[in-house]
């Protein structure tokens, strides 16, 4: 009887553990929400950046990935991959705009799923353009570009029912909105009704979907939302979601700091600086190998941010005059043309293709690097002059002033030691005796003219 009960008692233990297993297996897990941080130019790093974190949440299976946004714009080709990298996206995308959408990131949003923005955020002003239409892109292909632009962000906005009229003028008439006014939910000021030929001064439809306070806020709005993605319909859940941050990493940072105009400026200017420097002094070698490793870099700026040739060039043939001012005193002329060759480059270096952001390099910058830049040279070219001037202090000619002692009498030539070595000296004056202080006045081949040094001297 024990034996029995005992037996009973295991096999009830074993049912409750397997049905707590088949329970554990059958429980839903909680829905997974990646959040991606953007704020900043829009550049190739950050496209990489947006790339990984959307192909990370797709192998994951997530239920969303959420873009927090805020950039001034970027390059035009860099928002085309990011876009079509949304499109492309096999788990819903969320934009949510985090004070500003400015240029490429009214592309981006607009691209996305979901639509939405924080308060006091604005989004617009997506004109391609560019720095010296002179030197870039001529009328006709601007126009081209500026259609072309607008149509894409007509497609945009018709692809997730918003407002393509409001869309399109952010292109062609450069329109901002704020949170309020592309929601609907507040009137727009006459001049963008009258541009728009609005009827109501509200959007309708609105140009994006959801307005929320926070990201909290906004993961609890998307609970249930039906959106389109990949061609079949996606209702996002987010009841008891875990949010996963994904950052970007170090080398993603590092390369969207160092593609900022101003960053790419100065790598610039270190680089020919310091490979001028090594140059000019042969053998200090901490210069040259600064200068190189800021070369590599500015390549790699100037590259991405598609930077003018004729600005390279001009700030190339700065450093060309510098360098002939040290080397031939023109009492600042070529200093002067060298300058003048360094800000007409800085002022053009950025331009001559379509972005949609206005790359340019701060005055305070110029200004600063004009003038540090014209220093050292003025510098080492002050150097350079004082070291003309100099008497040698080194081999034949530096044993001039030196003081000698008679080996043997000079009547008038005889021996001295001078410096640890003997030479044949010849008196300019009486005989010397032996032992007798002298000083090099001047030396012929293998010999030295002394005199008798005075008392006290």
């Amino acid at each position: 009887m024990l034996k029995a009960m005992r037996v009973s008692i295991l096999l009830i233990i074993l049912l409750s553990a397997a049905l707590s297993l088949v329970g554990a297996g059958s429980a839903t897990p909680s829905p997974q929400i990646y959040v991606l941080h953007v704020d900043g130019t829009i550049v190739p790093a950050v496209a990489s950046y947006i790339d990984r974190g959307i192909s990370e949440a797709e192998s994951h299976g997530a239920t969303a990935v959420i873009i927090e946004l805020s950039t001034p714009g970027g390059l035009l080709s860099t928002t085309e991959n990011i876009v079509d990298r949304i499109l492309d996206a096999e788990v819903p995308v969320v934009v949510y705009v985090n004070r500003w959408a400015g240029s490429a990131g009214t592309f981006i949003t607009l691209a996305a799923h979901v639509a939405a923005m924080a308060p006091a955020s604005r989004i617009g002003a997506a004109s391609p353009v560019s720095i010296d239409p002179e030197e870039g892109i001529s009328d006709t292909l601007a126009k081209k570009i500026t259609e072309d632009t607008a149509a894409r962000i007509r497609s945009l906005a018709d692809l997730h029912g918003r407002n393509q009229q409001a869309a399109e003028a952010t292109v062609l008439e450069a329109l901002s909105f704020t949170d309020q006014e592309a929601l609907g939910l507040a009137p727009l000021p006459e001049e963008h009704q009258e541009v728009l030929g609005l009827e109501t001064p509200y959007l309708d439809p609105p140009l994006v979907d959801l307005g929320a306070e926070n990201l909290d806020s906004l993961i609890e709005q998307l609970n249930g939302m039906k959106v389109e993605v990949a061609g079949e319909e996606v209702t996002i859940v987010t009841e008891g979601y875990f949010r996963n941050d994904i950052g970007m990493s170090l080398i993603e940072r590092f390369l969207q700091v160092i593609s900022d105009p101003n960053i790419a400026y100065i790598l610039l200017t270190l680089a020919t600086t310091g490979l001028i420097l090594e140059l000019i002094n042969p053998g200090t070698i901490l210069p040259g190998v600064v200068g190189a490793i800021c070369l590599i870099l500015a390549f790699y700026s100037l590259a991405v941010l598609e930077a003018s040739w004729a600005g390279i060039f001009f700030i190339i043939l700065a450093f060309v005059l510098f360098i002939a001012e040290v080397f031939t005193t023109t009492f600042g002329i070529l200093t002067l043309g060298g300058l003048v060759s360094l800000v007409m480059g800085s002022i053009i270096l950025f331009g001559g293709g379509p972005e949609l952001f206005q790359l340019q390099i701060n005055w305070w910058v110029i200004a600063v690097v004009a003038i540090v830049i014209t220093a050292i040279f003025l510098f080492v070219s002050a150097a350079v002059v004082r070291s003309q001037r100099r008497r040698p202090v080194t081999g034949k000619e530096g044993l001039v002033g030196k003081v000698a002692v008679v080996q043997t009498e000079l009547a008038p030539e005889g021996m001295v030691l001078v410096e640890g070595e003997h030479w044949t000296a010849r008196t300019e004056g009486d005989r010397i005796e032996l032992g007798e202080e002298v000083v090099v006045t001047k030396v012929e081949g293998l010999k030295l003219w002394v005199t008798k040094k005075q008392q006290g001297g």
